[in-house]
């Protein structure tokens, strides 16, 4: 045997053919999944929460409004207090005026003086003698 030269046609066997053709699978057919529906619960949850927090918004504004009222009332007091704390000022200072003369009458009785008599009693006109060189 002689060599072999593998580049000749008959040392290159043809390939053996296949008995029948490779089966090709079908191809997948897309099956459309079925639909979900929206859940109710879900949903129903969200609306309650929502509810929820609408119901705790208008109790603070509720309360912010009270506490509004009050506030202005507190300040209406106040200015009727500082008014009336005026009045009683004004009240105390007359009754404190009136009572200091007759206070100075009687110690006075008690020291042994007695009013002067409107006859004893005269008046100088200092504009008169002033103006006289």
């Amino acid at each position: 045997m002689a060599a072999l030269d593998w580049f000749s046609p008959a040392a290159v066997a043809p390939a053996p053919a296949p008995a029948r053709p490779p089966r090709r699978r079908p191809a997948p057919v897309a099956v459309p999944a079925p639909r979900r529906r929206a859940a109710p619960r879900r949903l129903t949850g969200g609306i309650a929460w929502i509810s929820v927090l609408a119901v705790l918004l208008a109790g603070v504004v509720a309360v912010n409004v009270a506490v509004l009222r009050v506030n202005v009332g507190l300040t209406n007091l106040d200015k009727q207090e500082q008014l009336l704390q005026a009045q009683n000022d004004a009240l105390a200072s007359q009754v404190s005026s009136a009572g200091a003369a007759l206070k100075i009458e009687a110690t006075a009785r008690r020291l042994g003086l007695v009013p002067a008599l409107g006859t004893d009693t005269s008046y100088i006109d200092l504009g008169t003698h002033a103006a006289k060189p």
